[in-house]
């Protein structure tokens, strides 16, 4: 048996969307069980993320403090964002995520992985880029504002992180993704053997 993810969509009775927000909405479908049966199923609509872990020349990871209210903590992440535009170009919107919130730029891009955050309840979905190459970003830094405003950015070891996460002490879910892929791909088949930056990405497709 091939372990492997497939596209399934069972039948839909019946969607409203009761609540639309500035970014994301809520969607209720009827959907039809297996023996027949029909039950309601709330969820997220997300236009889709984009993270990238930045991993600098002595094997360190480029990474931010931000506030997230909803979960009331300051959480240790990697630089993300979302896909703003239908179909937009994962990779470019990768790209411009490093430089307004690290003014960074990379010259090496791969797929590190692509992740659905929350599949029961939510339709997010995620690529994880690795960049390497790292150098200071040409211009003016990104006016940050809101809760960017009071962001904090610094170099971490990849041990170290990955032993936050194992630890419970790193929870966002694109950092603990990401460190952990990472060092999964650098004791296996090593980074340059994964995926080209622009590799087909079914979940949000786009143009290259």
């Amino acid at each position: 048996m091939t372990i492997k993810d497939t596209p399934e969509e069972w039948e839909v009775r019946a969607t409203e969307t009761p609540f639309r927000g500035k970014k994301t909405s809520v969607r209720t479908d009827d959907v039809v069980m297996p023996d027949g049966s029909v039950v309601t199923r709330d969820y997220q609509v997300h236009p889709g993320s984009v993270a990238v872990l930045a991993l600098d020349d002595t094997g360190q990871v480029l990474v931010i403090r931000q506030y997230r209210h909803p979960v009331r903590e300051k959480l240790w992440e990697i630089p993300a964002g979302l896909l703003d535009v239908p179909g937009e170009n994962p990779l470019h919107a990768a790209q411009r995520e490093l430089y307004e919130e690290a003014h960074v730029k990379a010259g090496d891009w791969r797929v590190l992985t692509d992740v659905y955050t929350s599949p029961g309840g939510c339709d997010e979905a995620v690529r994880v880029f690795l960049a390497r190459g790292l150098s200071e970003a040409e211009g003016e830094r990104f006016a940050a504002e809101d809760e960017e405003s009071d962001m904090e950015l610094t170099r971490v070891p990849v041990a170290e992180l990955a032993r936050g996460v194992l630890a419970g002490d790193l929870h966002n879910s694109c950092l603990v993704v990401g460190v952990l892929s990472l060092v999964a791909a650098q004791a296996g088949d090593g980074l340059d053997a994964l995926r080209p930056a622009e590799a087909p990405w079914p979940a949000r497709p786009f143009e290259v």
